[in-house]
């Protein structure tokens, strides 16, 4: 079983940048596909970005496109998300997941998540 730690999160205004990093543990990361998500108050857990384990494809949900990246290094048992230009609507709480399937936009494709991490962007 994985267990999956999110860190780098924080407050930040209009335009600025952020890198939130998910440090997995218990097993070896490159097992398994790799999701963010972020979860608003009052709303659904919603797709940011997934990372393949089989040929280093990446998927990114159409609001994020050209300002976030996502990156795994499975030496280090780590996936990051790199957040740029960001805006008042991207505040939320952010998750890693990891999944033993193939990568997924959708939550319940992954079985294990992390704490989360607060994004907050103020105008």
């Amino acid at each position: 079983q994985v267990q999956l730690v999110e860190s780098g999160g924080g407050s930040v205004q209009t335009g600025g940048s952020l890198r939130l990093s998910c440090v997995a543990s218990g097993r070896t990361l490159s097992a398994y596909a790799m999701g963010w998500f972020r979860q608003a108050p009052g709303k659904e857990r919603e797709f940011v970005a997934a990372l393949s384990s089989r040929d280093g494809s990446k998927y990114y949900a159409d609001s994020v496109k050209g300002r976030f990246t996502s990156s795994r290094d499975d030496a280090k048992n780590t996936v990051s998300l790199q957040m740029n230009s960001l805006k008042p609507e991207d505040t939320a709480v952010y998750y890693c997941g990891a999944s033993t399937g193939a990568a997924s936009t959708i939550a319940r494709a992954y079985g294990y998540w992390g704490q989360g991490t607060q994004v907050t962007v103020s105008s």
